[in-house]
């Protein structure tokens, strides 16, 4: 993979011709999933896409007058740490809210590519023509903002409020959460296998521990390298790093502390694994909770499909550790 610094012109301006291709359709699609009941709105999206539709064909006449017909074979998926749009069109619970929402984050990610591709380029006519999309992508933004102004009453200030929430999200919950989850699951099953393998409290805790800090280090290296925050908005990725390295240690942690207890305590090993299991149940319906509250996710469903993953885990650890 290449990072867009390493890329050409000729495959920057086709690029943002792919780009600009997927947000028309994205557009289209949240203008067909509103025409029946908000019409005004679905107007709104239909204009987005069009001008959207209209960045395409203005790229692609600037790019054949200069390259040719040929298009190089350049997706985002290809660009370290390039912006990646998220399927939020097949979600079931998807509403004008979200959409709008979404909307405000595509605006405003495709403006920093604009602006950050800007400041690459040499040509000075393929600068004005970044620049200026980006300017355009910036108006589209606050044109977002005003279809929650007009449809659920709130204010401009609001909106901005709702919009730095999701830069918050994209910063620290994402990442934060992404730890949470493997630290909390990954770890079931090595901690449980050694706790049944050897039925003593001090080995287990040190296995656990083993797991936890090193999957708190792969985490936060993964993530931190997987994203250089740029373009996409998510913030520094050594920070990023940092709480997805953490989160995921903690919620490793979390469930081998109970191994603290001494093995000369009375029926000690049964002692610290039903502390451990509780843990891990209060860590699983945590999880669930903040997928609710920060990831539009319905609760039963966030906790039907962490439990079960979290029993699979824990179910896997106890059969090999009692083989």
């Amino acid at each position: 993979m290449k990072a867009l610094s390493e890329l050409t012109e000729r495959e920057v301006v086709a690029l943002a011709i792919a780009s600009e291709e997927e947000d028309s359709r994205i557009y289209q699609s949240f203008a067909d999933r509103l025409r029946s009941d908000f019409p005004a709105s679905a107007s709104v999206f239909d204009a987005m896409a069009e001008e959207e539709r209209d960045h395409r064909n203005s790229l692609y006449g600037f790019y054949r007058s200069r390259f040719g017909e040929h298009l190089p074979p350049i997706r985002r998926e290809d660009v370290r740490g390039f912006l990646k749009r998220r399927t939020v069109w097949w979600s079931p619970h998807l509403d004008l809210a979200k959409m709008r929402r979404e909307a405000e984050l595509m605006e405003l990610q495709a403006a920093r590519f604009y602006e950050t591709a800007a400041g690459q380029t040499l040509d000075v006519g393929v600068r004005e023509l970044f620049t200026r999309l980006a300017e355009v992508e910036r108006g589209h933004e606050r044109k977002a903002s005003q279809l929650h102004e007009a449809h659920l009453t709130e204010n401009a200030e609001a909106a901005e409020e709702a919009a730095r929430k999701r830069l918050f999200v994209l910063q620290y919950v994402q990442p934060g959460l992404a730890g949470l989850i493997d630290g909390s699951v990954s770890t079931l099953a090595p901690l449980f296998a050694a706790a049944f393998a050897t039925q003593n409290n001090k080995e287990t805790f040190l296995v656990g521990l083993a797991a936890s800090v090193g999957a708190g280090i792969s985490m936060g290296l993964t993530e931190a390298l997987s994203d250089d925050g740029q373009i996409t908005g998510r913030g520094s990725p050594w920070l990023r790093g940092l709480v997805c390295g953490f989160m995921t240690a903690a919620g490793g942690i979390g469930h081998t502390l109970p191994y603290l207890v001494p093995d000369s305590w009375p029926n000690a090993f049964l002692l610290a694994t039903s502390i451990a299991a509780v843990v891990v149940a209060a860590e699983l319906v945590a999880i669930s909770w903040i997928r609710t509250k920060y990831m539009d996710t319905p609760f039963l469903s966030a906790t039907y499909q962490v439990i079960v993953g979290g029993v699979l885990v824990l179910l896997a650890g106890i059969f090999i550790g009692s083989a």
